[in-house]
């Protein structure tokens, strides 16, 4: 247990009834799993307000309650502490519970519209191979050092990032890599943490659901530069026009890298093909296992992050070469009949182009590319008709399908997503709600030496329709269907 007071150090607070000397079990933000002694935070939510649930924590034992408006019957012998912003109290308050893990390893964020997940998973990876124990915070899973935890978020809540940072330095983790997303930024997810650098990867078309502009989901990615200390790192892709507005204003050690531009982190890329690529950076070369050009720019962002955080060069290089793909990033499987199937979490305008982009420099000019993809439900609108019509530029034949429908109906998804089709495209659609019937179908139109690539879900094992989650493996589904047609 811990005192209040504590807890709330450094928490903007407007008024306060009752004492901040009483012991804290435990701090909640969810109603539901709040008990006796604990404190509870009450945030306003995209779906629910969680003042509406004072009342019902304060019956389940809660001792305190933190919250933007103080309710008008306030119970005695219960702490009511009135606050200017709950997601940023809540994120203070988890920090100052778990003894402020993060000043206790050197924390790296790493935010942009694609390539999080990738060059966070790959410094996990890396500094694995460097003998260090390792961190990592992801979309795909949370690892301390060698034990992996289950997550829901690409930036988890508040608690769950906190709690993981202590289990890290219980077990004696040096370095950590998290994937920052805009929305846990917003939502003060990441206030309170100790950052020894940020990495920026690149942006494009995502999240304007949530953000409603570009210029509000880029000002948001660059609050994590904006917070970074005199001793952190900023390093920043200057092929991006916004890579250079994240450093305006960080008071951090500035840094950039480039594939076109100069820049003190540079790479060329030599040659590339199914296996790998030949890559030259900064005068040195070496041959790594991932393809394509966007994943130039994620290995260059990682040698230039381990040499800032003090890793010997030639080394950094040896490992690099080491380095195995992320599971749904550019992942691929070549049949008995030389059908190539590419799974991709390409979920994004630009992701998708650059994923057919790849596999157009490593045709021979005679396979035809049968591209799976769709777009989920309950996000982004405005960015389906420009997949599909990139789909339907890049592609020999294009099968529209769900992807996550979640509350939407697959039907209307595929719609918006034909609608960017233009008319001389329109021949190479079709149209399949199901699917695994979509896969299935791309498998079957496929000849020898095609390649079908199946976008959106990537390492995602799962399908989401009205809340209810089913297995779904793209991978899985799209290796067999092909090993059957083998037979």
């Amino acid at each position: 247990m811990k005192l209040l007071k504590d807890i709330l150090y450094g928490v903007n607070i407007t008024a306060v009834s009752g004492t901040t000397s009483c012991d804290i079990v435990s701090v909640r933000f969810d109603s539901r799993e709040v008990q006796n002694g604990d404190a509870f935070v009450a945030i306003k939510g995209t779906l629910t307000d969680g003042h509406n649930y004072i009342d019902a924590v304060v019956k389940a034992g809660a001792r305190a309650i933190v919250c933007e408006q103080l309710p008008a019957n306030m119970v005695d012998g219960v702490t009511y502490v009135e606050v200017e912003n709950g997601n940023q109290a809540l994120a203070l308050m988890a920090s100052n519970y778990y003894g402020t893990p993060s000043k206790n390893l050197k924390l790296v964020g790493v935010t942009g519209t694609n390539g999080k997940t990738t060059v966070s998973s790959l410094l996990y990876q890396l500094f694995k191979k460097a003998g260090y124990k390792v961190g990592l915070l992801s979309t795909i899973k949370i690892m301390v050092d060698d034990t992996e935890y289950a997550t829901k978020h690409t930036t988890p809540d508040a608690l769950v990032i906190n709690k993981h940072l202590r289990l890290m330095n219980d077990a004696g983790v040096e370095y950590c890599f998290m994937e920052v997303s805009s929305h846990g930024i917003h939502q003060k997810r990441t206030e309170g943490l100790v950052f020894e650098g940020a990495i920026f990867t690149n942006l494009s078309h995502d999240h304007l659901d949530y953000h409603k502009t570009f210029a509000d989901y880029r000002d948001t990615k660059k609050i994590l530069f904006d917070q970074l200390s005199k001793k952190a790192f900023a390093l920043t892709n200057i092929d991006d026009k916004n890579g250079l507005v994240m450093l305006q204003n960080t008071k951090a050690r500035k840094y950039t890298y480039a594939l076109k531009n100069y820049a003190d982190y540079r790479a060329q890329v030599l040659e590339n093909q199914f296996d790998g690529q030949l890559l030259k950076i900064n005068d040195n070369e070496l041959w790594i296992k991932l393809i394509g050009c966007f994943n130039a720019y994620n290995m260059l962002a990682i040698y230039a992050s381990a040499e800032l955080l003090g890793l010997e060069k030639i080394e950094t290089l040896r490992l690099l070469s080491e380095l195995d793909n992320v599971d749904g990033r550019f992942q691929y499987y070549i049949s008995k009949n030389k059908i190539t199937a590419i799974v991709d979490y390409a979920h994004t305008p630009d992701a998708l182009k650059n994923v057919l982009e790849t596999i157009s420099t490593l045709r021979t000019g005679n396979e035809n590319v049968i591209t799976v993809v769709g777009c989920g439900g309950d996000r982004d609108r405005s960015k389906r008709p420009v997949m599909g019509n990139i789909a339907s530029e890049m592609s020999n034949k294009i099968i529209f399908t769900s992807d996550n429908p979640r509350t939407e109906s697959p039907s209307e998804i595929i719609a918006e997503m034909e609608a960017g089709v233009e008319p001389q495209h329109v021949k190479k659609i079709l149209s399949i709600e199901n699917r695994e019937q979509a896969i299935k179908t791309a498998c079957q139109l496929a000849n020898d030496n095609d390649i079908i690539l199946v976008a959106g879900k990537g390492h995602e094992t799962y399908q989401e329709t009205n809340g209810v989650r089913i297995d779904f493996d793209d991978f899985k589904i799209v290796k067999e269907l092909l090993n059957s047609l083998d037979k």
